[in-house]
């Protein structure tokens, strides 16, 4: 069993630097500090406010990381057009325009900083930009050349300093474009639909404007509960927090959101007040329109919250009764409430556990362990607990001793809400990594069966069946898991289980397609990239099908057959016609 020794996670990294700054320090050290503060202050207010995070700044470089590419260009067309009017006002030799480089794919978060070749490519692509533009990687420039109106030169691969890959750059001058590029009016009356499938709606994160950043947590906390309770209805798909709370940025309006998660639902909120007593305005609109359909008012008492959730929650369903045809009885936020200072701890670990450095995780895991000791039959911390050591598992390669604490603690949290989806998702989770994939399809339709739009479970349940050779209801599944999160932050892995139900349904344009997706979020993804070999000799498609096999034996050196050989496929020669595709792509 190879050991992890950084947990890793995909990302979109920013690289910023400023044109000119050396010639200004030789003529006027102080004006050039002076000017690069107030430039520099633009940028990262502008990366903070669409929830990105800035890193690493050397000299006149900035670098930033976000989890979501459409939203890290958005903050780039933002800053970029500020500084461009900063610029507009000054002499011609005080002018101190930026070049930017984005680059997504995996990185590693540490403490002591953001490491990578998604990190040194970003940085090696800003080179490229036009003063006051943009310079992408091909696998930024794949997610985002549909979503912004912004035209991209193709310069072709250029083999970058440090990097193993040529690596291909597209550019583009963004000064006249603006903010106002993200496509929120291509002719589209509203978000794309699927014949037969319901209108879904998005929880967004609530705005924090009561001045103090502690209570960040806590309007996270509320929208979070929000999006569990209203998932609980069977007519209301719901698109998953992981992909909604990537939306923090106040300029984009209800369309565009609507349009890039394909929902026609939006709630949003925003926190006023301080910790003794605080007020909520939320709001439900269209995105089709942008009509405003509900707005409400809660003004309560700090510990007054959880009744506060509940009332919201109600409303907010009741009136998506009146837009489906068959919305089942409300049973959301019926839960007999858990003690106060529980809720509050467990809503602290989600919010430090979704920044996924090691440091915040140890913090999320200190607090879930508090909530726990404070109240032992909360199954909000039990299942916090079970995903904590589910997700410790996953990074060390299906450990064993973690995976009988994630079994302990999801049973106990079953036990304690048996109408909780989580538990039963993890449980399925447990029994794949143990290779009995036949078991854990009940567990995931258990989940399935308590929240219908429970993303995570419709992905375990995809991938149990294509194990079981089911590719067809496989597919189906990984493809409604997809659809519920867009932005989901482990998509590739998602879009690699695809590929997997095509390769074992012999569709090979369809598992080539499906791997290019995965790849595209995460270059270095092993099984997507295997498939994909294997696909394309498949296909007949002899120098192409080559040309990866040489990418993948680059990429992983350390490869071993028996990670294929591992995967608990319910016939073992599927194992076995796997590597031959793969053998097959590098004769």
């Amino acid at each position: 069993m190879r050991e992890q020794r950084h947990p890793r996670q995909i990302a979109t990294v920013v690289s910023v630097d400023a044109v000119g700054f050396s010639k200004l320090m030789h003529i006027d050290e102080e004006e050039a500090l002076r000017l690069f503060d107030e430039r520099r202050a633009v940028i990262v207010e502008a990366v903070e406010r669409a929830g990105g995070n800035t890193f690493g700044a050397a000299g006149d470089s900035i670098m930033a990381l976000f989890g979501n590419p459409i939203v890290a260009l958005q903050a780039v067309l933002q800053f970029q057009a500020a500084i461009a009017e900063i610029n507009s006002a000054v002499a011609r030799d005080r002018i101190m325009p930026f070049r930017t480089g984005i680059s997504a794919g995996q990185v590693i978060i540490r403490d002591d900083g953001v490491f990578g070749d998604t990190v040194n490519i970003a940085a090696r692509v800003q080179e490229f930009s036009p003063h006051g533009g943009i310079a992408l990687t091909e696998t930024a420039y794949l997610q985002l050349q549909q979503q912004f109106q912004l035209t991209f030169t193709d310069l072709g691969p250029f083999q970058l300093k440090n990097i193993s890959v040529p690596v291909r750059v597209f550019i583009s001058s963004a000064g006249e474009s603006g903010v106002s590029t993200l496509v929120e009016g291509r002719g589209q009356t509203g978000p794309p639909a699927v014949q037969g499938e319901l209108p879904a709606l998005a929880v967004l994160p609530f705005k924090n404007l009561t001045g103090d950043p502690r209570l960040d947590y806590l309007c996270d906390g509320i929208a979070d509960d929000i999006l569990t309770g209203v998932a609980n209805t069977r007519s209301v798909p719901v698109i998953s927090r992981d992909s909604s709370f990537q939306f923090r940025d106040p300029s984009l309006t209800t369309a565009a959101i609507g349009h890039l998660l394909g929902v026609r639902y939006v709630v949003t909120g925003a926190v006023t007040g301080d910790a003794t007593r605080l007020r909520l305005d939320a709001s439900l609109a269209d995105s089709s329109n942008s009509r405003v359909i509900w707005t409400g008012r809660f003004e309560r008492d700090f510990d007054e919250l959880l009744r506060l959730q509940r009332e919201l929650g109600g409303e907010i369903v009741a009136r998506l009764e009146n837009e489906f045809d068959r919305v089942e009885q409300i049973r959301t936020f019926q839960v007999p409430p858990e003690a106060l200072s529980a809720w509050q701890l467990v809503r602290r670990g989600r919010w430090h556990m979704r920044r996924r450095s090691s440091e915040d995780t140890g913090k999320a895991y200190a607090y879930f362990r508090q909530a726990h000791n404070e109240d032992p039959n909360s199954s909000a911390a039990l299942n916090e607990l079970a995903w904590w050591h589910l997700w410790k598992s996953w990074l060390n390669f299906a450990d064993s001793d973690e995976l009988k604490i994630v079994a302990s603690y999801a049973r106990r949290a079953a036990l304690m809400d048996s109408l909780d989806a989580r538990s039963y998702c993890y449980l399925g989770f447990v029994e794949i990594l143990e290779a009995r994939p036949h078991s854990a399809v009940d567990l995931f339709r258990q989940a399935i069966d308590i929240n219908p739009s429970f993303s995570l479970a419709l992905t375990g349940l995809g991938s149990a069946r294509a194990l079981l050779l089911q590719p067809r209801e496989a597919i189906h599944n990984l493809k409604e898991a997809i659809r519920l999160s867009p932005f989901e932050p482990y998509l590739f892995h998602n879009l690699g289980e695809l590929a997997a139900a095509h390769t074992i349904d012999g569709n090979w344009p369809a598992a080539i397609e499906a791997a290019n997706r995965s790849l595209a979020l995460a270059p270095n993804y092993f099984y997507a990239s295997y498939l994909k070999a294997g696909a394309l000799a498949r296909s007949e498609h002899f120098p192409e099908a080559r040309h990866e096999a040489k990418l993948f034996r680059t990429r992983h050196p350390e490869f071993e057959r028996r990670w294929i050989e591992w995967i608990p496929f319910k016939d073992r020669s599927v194992n076995d016609s796997i590597i031959e595709n793969f053998q097959l792509a590098g004769e």
